[in-house]
């Protein structure tokens, strides 16, 4: 049963797919690297631009399973153009590694779609000894388009077409802990809790981009933009972790709030191809249309303090 959703102003509601969203987009010349793409809404994510054109790097933790879908989609879609790299977005120095390679090869970059993350883990510390959701959900991201960003620019003033940073946050940015983000306490396990704690890492996504698209309009950068999503409550294995998620999400009481997957990736989609969103920057989407953040995910103060705290952790990383 499809979720229950009614149209906006973009014309398009919750109940539209990927494919309903960029129907009629040619996105041939442009290039995006999509995080996380091997299940759930990266894979259709990266399915999808790959069918409109886009010459698509799947970034990916596990190169195996990466080279497995980007032959399914190609089965599906002869004429994609996929490329797949290795990255764990949890780690800086792969981070690091990655945007290299990535530079070091000459592609150009349009659309950077952060969407890899975990949800509701229980309390472990990545390489870099930071807090794993935070880690990955956050700041590898953070990391990485801070490295990807000139490509970005360049990209941008070469070709004319503006350039598109997509990060995908949760509802769940309205539930962080008490005041937001736990700057001193990141990485105390006796202050952790995983709903928080996922919470906090959403809340994170939403004011990087915010904060990274007041930086670039300060800096008379108007060619790319910067937006967050909700993707919606989709059954896919992100909820691995939690019993009280997976009771939700194969409840069949429940099944007309959640989406299917090509559903959950039309937003992040939306965002990346459609015209429609051309110019908009530092907003925050769901179901292909404006949402209104809580507001915590406004505060310009906490946002910028997260930034500086997200340069600090990166530091000579």
């Amino acid at each position: 049963m499809p979720c229950i959703a009614f149209k906006g102003k973009s014309g398009f509601s919750a109940k539209n797919t990927a494919e309903d969203v960029t129907d009629g987009v040619d996105g041939h010349g442009l290039t995006a690297i999509v995080t996380g793409p091997t299940s759930g809404i990266g894979l259709e994510t990266a399915r999808v631009l790959a069918l409109r054109g886009v010459h698509v790097v799947m970034a990916a933790r596990n190169v195996e399973a990466a080279t497995k879908c980007k032959e399914t989609i190609i089965k599906g879609c002869p004429s994609a153009t996929i490329d797949v790299m290795q990255v764990d977005i949890s780690s800086l120095e792969s981070v690091r590694k990655f945007a290299d390679e990535y530079i070091s090869k000459g592609l150009p970059l349009n659309i950077l779609i952060a969407n890899a993350g975990v949800m509701l883990a229980p309390f472990s510390l990545s390489k870099d000894g930071i807090e794993i959701q935070f880690a990955t959900n956050y700041l590898g991201h953070f990391h990485l388009t801070n490295l990807l960003l000139d490509t970005m620019k360049n990209t941008a003033k070469n070709c004319g077409k503006e350039g598109r940073i997509i990060i995908v946050s949760s509802e769940g940015h309205r539930m962080p802990y008490k005041g937001g983000i736990m700057f001193d306490k990141l990485n105390d396990e006796k202050c952790y809790n995983s709903f928080y704690a996922y919470g906090q890492s959403k809340l994170a996504n939403i004011l990087h981009a915010k904060e990274l698209a007041r930086r670039l309009k300060e800096e008379g950068v108007d060619n790319i933009t910067v937006n967050a999503l909700h993707p919606g409550v989709i059954a896919t294995n992100l909820g691995r972790h939690a019993s009280c998620m997976s009771a939700f999400l194969f409840n069949p009481l429940f099944k007309c709030c959640q989406k299917n997957i090509p559903q959950g990736a039309s937003t992040t989609c939306y965002l990346a191809l459609n015209p429609q969103v051309k110019g908009v920057s530092g907003e925050y989407f769901y179901g292909n249309n404006l949402a209104k953040p809580s507001s915590k995910a406004e505060d310009a103060e906490l946002a910028k303090k997260l930034w500086e705290c997200g340069m600090k952790l990166t530091e000579n990383k």
